[in-house]
């Protein structure tokens, strides 16, 4: 990863701190030919990144185009929030004995993950981290029609295989991910000259893209799902905690403890809107029975959408799998540093075209963590602060009387509504309307509504 860039300015001039470092795979590698080696700048392939950031036609992303598939990964995999508020520094009930056998059990198991992880004193002693790492990202494949969906089935479905991340393909970038108790956070993600950040300061968690303007997620305010991911034991403690044992599963050879949490109906409701439900929010751990740690994370959240006039329904289901591994202890704890997620969307139900097929896209992602450090001296709660267009947006929709649920935005202009958006490709729906992120996202041009 490097993490400074020359001066495009002056030649002579100090060089330039990144905000967030590039992997060293971006840059292009000096070529040979005829004979003799020909000198190729290594920074001419990033240089746009530093000198033109975010710098992208809104309209290439409702296209087809190379634009189009890096919004739809960054939108779905870029920064995706767990289904439940969670405080970090909440104290977990160690009384396991007045539950269920299946409660009883999963706190058990969370207890053995603490102590596999380093320990109640080591984690307690937390009270700040940085991460920073690197990413690929790509669409495996997407498949829209109906009838069976078996590549090469008769059913006129079409299975389309777009970039293959296992053979060097996709989207690279790099990441760097803060935190601070009790439940503040913010992360950069930089793909490919695209940059997304997202963050929490307690009261809300909010995302800025190049593609929309700073907009809050409904509800109160929930941990990024990458850091758990293997980065932050605490909280992913504090998730379990209140989930049910359901059984053992074997993953990668190693046998695992089931551990399931479903979201309640009543913060399903919070993130819902009148254009969208969300119907089920769905989260299982997978701790190993010789390590005690977290060796996978899975979650699936459906959602329906209603048409403009309310005639038909379109159902999204989202499911995302990550592996985790490559556990090293820094300071005494067990810190995650390298993993991959593949993440599957789905469309079904009739959409206003009649057809009543599906449409289906499946994405990876690989990453590995380059530092890790704890108790970062001088980070305040002002880094965390939120975007400034942020508040003047939620203070214009409030005296609008649009949204409620806690910090519903208005849809900026030139979004596809809901009845356009259903009848055409996965991939452009999502990139046009935000229905592939995890705390899901519609646009509507009658209600002007936008749901996270």
């Amino acid at each position: 990863m490097r993490k400074l860039c020359p001066n495009f300015d002056r030649e002579d001039g100090l060089d330039t701190v990144l905000e967030v470092p590039i992997p060293e795979e971006t840059f292009a590698r000096p070529s040979s030919g005829g004979g003799h080696r020909r000198h190729v700048n290594p920074w001419t392939n990033v240089k746009s990144w530093v000198v033109r950031p975010n710098h992208h036609d809104k309209n290439a992303f409702l296209g087809g185009t190379r634009s189009a598939e890096l919004q739809l990964l960054l939108g779905v995999i870029g920064a995706p929030l767990v289904p439940l508020p969670i405080r970090a520094d909440r104290t977990i009930n160690r009384n396991i004995k007045d539950h269920p056998i299946e409660s009883s059990m999963a706190k058990y198991i969370v207890q053995q993950y603490i102590a596999a992880a380093g320990g109640e004193k080591a984690l307690d002693a937390i009270d700040s981290m940085y991460a920073m790492g690197k990413v690929r990202m790509a669409v495996a494949s997407e498949f829209s029609g109906g009838g069976d969906r078996k590549k090469g089935s008769k059913g006129g479905g079409e299975m389309r295989r777009r970039r293959n991340g296992e053979a060097g393909g996709g989207e690279m970038g790099g990441f760097v991910l803060w935190r601070k108790k009790p439940d503040l956070w913010c992360l950069e993600l930089v793909v490919s000259g695209c940059k997304i950040s997202a963050g929490s300061d307690g009261k809300v968690a909010w995302r800025q893209t190049p593609w929309h303007a700073s907009h809050a997620s409904r509800g109160p305010p929930r941990p990024l799902r990458r850091s758990l991911q293997g980065l932050d034991p605490r909280t992913t403690a504090n998730l379990f905690s209140n989930a049910v044992c359901i059984g053992e599963k074997p993953i990668d050879g190693e046998d695992c403890f089931v551990l399931r949490l479903d979201a309640e109906p009543s913060i399903l409701r919070t993130r819902s809107s009148s254009a969208v439900e969300i119907l089920r929010h769905t989260v299982w751990g997978y701790f190993g029975q010789r390590t005690g740690l977290l060796v996978r994370i899975e979650d699936s959240h459906l959602l329906r959408i209603r048409t403009v006039d309310h005639e038909s329904s379109v159902y999204w289901e989202t499911s995302m799998e990550s592996s985790v591994g490559d556990y090293r202890p820094i300071d005494g704890v067990q810190i995650a540093h390298a993993g991959r997620t593949w993440v599957t969307l789905a469309r079904f139900g009739e959409g206003g075209d009649g057809d009543g097929g599906g449409a289906q896209t499946r994405m990876e992602e690989t990453w590995a963590v380059e530092e890790v450090d704890f108790n970062v001296r001088g980070l305040s709660i002002d880094c965390f602060l939120p975007p400034g267009d942020l508040k003047r947006d939620n203070k214009e929709n409030n005296n609008e009387g649009g949204g409620g649920g806690g910090g519903a935005l208005w849809a900026p202009p030139g979004l596809l509504g809901v009845q356009e958006a259903v009848k055409l490709g996965l991939s452009k729906v999502v990139a046009a309307v935000g229905l592939g992120d995890s705390d899901s996202s519609a646009g509507g041009s009658d209600e002007d509504e936008r749901l996270d």
